[in-house]
């Protein structure tokens, strides 16, 4: 059994966590451990770090994207490394995972779909641009009501090799396989790089879904990207 370890805001649905866990089959489980207020407070994240500890996780990942990219990809990885350091466990974030699952699906070039207001949007441009990715396309849901498909297209760049939708706070599995066919290609939602991200970090590199869209797709041992350190 692989337990990925979740710091989640409160305030965010955790079906899409059951759901991948359901659908990756019966030894991976996700972990949550639920914080209120700021989530940059670094005692509140290491607290909640040594109680996944203790509950047998084997990584820890900070399940929140507007945050986690604001830091900027230098802070994030110093942030990373500070919170493994209190948890004794590997840890990142879905920021840091957008960077590595980009990467794990042969993408350097992407478009970014969601609902951050304008600031978010543009840290979340400049993170991924600071880690080697370039953005092409881009396209916010005002009012947030547009489903994954449509917001996908909205976003799609004929030059984009991906769809990121970085949101953690909405639920999108159950729509990424809809949405990867009307853009033909992968579409990586917050709530499923998360856990890729905690897999990743767990040496669980070949888990697969069949559900789950490109990035969980059966891959042989030669196409699996491994970042550096």
């Amino acid at each position: 059994m692989t337990t990925v370890g979740l710091l989640r805001p409160e305030g965010h649905p955790e079906d899409d966590y059951r759901r991948i866990e359901t659908l990756l089959g019966g030894d991976i489980r996700v972990d949550p451990v639920v914080y209120e207020g700021p989530g940059t407070d670094p005692e509140r994240l290491a607290a909640g770090a040594e109680r996944l500890r203790l509950a047998g996780t084997d990584a820890v990942v900070w399940a929140t994207a507007g945050a986690s990219f604001a830091q900027g990809w230098d802070a994030a990885r110093a942030h990373a490394r500070a919170l493994a350091l209190a948890a004794g466990l590997p840890a990142s974030s879905t920021a840091i995972g957008f960077a590595h699952a980009t990467r794990a699906v042969g993408a350097t070039r992407v478009a970014v779909a969601g609902g951050y207001p304008q600031d978010v949007a543009g840290a979340v441009v400049r993170f991924l641009e600071a880690a080697g990715i370039q953005v092409v396309g881009e396209a916010r849901a005002h009012g947030g009501g547009l489903p994954l498909p449509e917001l996908v297209r909205a976003a799609d760049d004929p030059g984009a090799q991906a769809v990121l939708v970085p949101d953690t706070s909405v639920p999108t599995v159950a729509e990424v396989p809809e949405a990867e066919a009307a853009a033909g290609k992968p579409v990586l939602t917050g709530t499923l790089v998360t856990v890729w991200e905690g897999l990743r970090l767990a040496e669980r590199h070949g888990v697969w879904g069949e559900e789950l869209g490109a990035l969980f797709v059966r891959r042989g041992p030669r196409d699996v990207w491994e970042p550096g350190p």
